[in-house]
């Protein structure tokens, strides 16, 4: 999500990375006003297709740093609001920073399961506008929620190593079964913007991504491959495990290098899936899910 002014526009993860990459190349390349961008080549540069790069200029378009140039596609029409999401961007790494302290807070106990907001406005010394977007996507993501007042109340969530193994022994019960659901039905739309997405990790944006975003567009590419089975048993619990196991997932990261080769494995599942071979590509999770825990335990025992 950007905002400039009352505006606020809803966005994915791939497209508004892409949208604060375009904004830094303005910046670094001090580029000026009515200096066209070229899509093709912004592809290029920042090794994706032309779709998402289009989309990202549009999310630009709308919050008004791009204008439509006459001889189509855009140009810039505002680099002050430019320079402004530049520092919006600065913002939020370090709203990041503090969101993932309270998260780690939250799983080594050390926030009780209530706490007001004066509370956390004094233990991270936030302003209130602050705490105001950092409580707000917490309870978006479902491990807060308010109490009556000014009160906020924890939810469950994954807080032990056995716990998050647990996570993944059921999750190697249901996501490779849901690829042989008799209901399965393909979304290729929504699995080759999945792929796009993962091909956007390997080919570079693993090394800027956050954890946070990781996290998302991982998760989502799995609770997409299970929303395909219309099974809603299968898609519920999928998605209220992913719920469960943030945090602790924040926790558990693997090196880049490591996240870059689970990225690998998932075009390959992606595009047995996308070419009809739900049975091996059901061979292919299992084994991928089996993979990812060994590793994610080890991290842990290694982080101590």
């Amino acid at each position: 999500m950007n905002e400039i002014g009352s505006l606020t526009v809803q966005t994915t993860p791939l497209i508004a990375s892409l949208a604060d990459q375009i904004v830094a190349h303005i910046r670094t390349d001090k580029l000026a006003e009515g200096d066209r961008l070229v899509e093709r080549k912004l592809a290029e540069q920042f090794r994706v297709s032309r779709s998402p790069v289009r989309n990202a200029m549009k999310l630009l378009h709308d919050i008004g740093v791009l204008k439509q140039s006459d001889g189509g596609g855009y140009m810039i029409a505002d680099v002050e609001a430019a320079q402004k999401l530049s520092l919006e961007s600065s913002s939020a790494e370090e709203d990041e920073k503090i969101y993932l302290t309270i998260a780690d807070d939250r799983l080594h106990g050390r926030l009780p399961e209530r706490i007001t907001e004066s509370e956390f406005l004094r233990r991270y010394d936030l302003t209130k506008g602050r705490l105001s977007k950092i409580l707000l996507r917490m309870a978006n993501e479902g491990w807060i929620e308010r109490l009556p007042g000014n009160g906020w109340a924890f939810l469950p969530v994954l807080t032990s190593l056995q716990a998050y193994e647990d996570s993944y022994r059921f999750r190697l019960l249901i996501e490779p079964a849901a690829l042989l659901e008799p209901t399965f039905k393909l979304n290729r739309p929504t699995l080759l913007r999945c792929r796009e997405e993962q091909q956007w990790l390997v080919d570079g944006g693993i090394w800027t991504v956050s954890d946070a975003k990781l996290f998302e567009l991982n998760s989502g590419m799995h609770e997409a491959i299970i929303e395909c089975c219309q099974n809603s048993f299968f898609i519920e619990s999928l998605k209220r495990l992913d719920r469960l196991r943030r945090l602790i997932d924040y926790r558990q990261m693997l090196d880049r290098q490591s996240a870059r080769e689970r990225s690998r494995e998932h075009l390959q599942l992606l595009d047995l899936i996308l070419a009809g071979k739900n049975q091996e590509a059901s061979r292919f999770m299992a084994q991928h899910l089996e993979d990812l825990s060994r590793l994610k335990t080890v991290a842990r025992e290694v982080r101590g």
